[in-house]
């Protein structure tokens, strides 16, 4: 019973740094790709006629 408890959160703790690298690089990702976009409009404001 008790080798099923270790197992199991072995398991649980292996998933939960799997999910929490995934979130991280996802979270980067994330931020470069903004602050790329928001260069772009800044970089393009300018050209805007209205």
């Amino acid at each position: 019973m008790g080798e099923e408890a270790y197992k199991t959160m072995g398991r649980a703790g292996a998933a939960s740094i799997t999910v929490g690298v995934i979130l991280l690089v996802t979270g980067i990702v994330t931020g470069i790709i903004s602050i790329v976009a928001g260069a772009a409009l800044l970089k393009n404001k300018s050209k805007i006629l209205f």
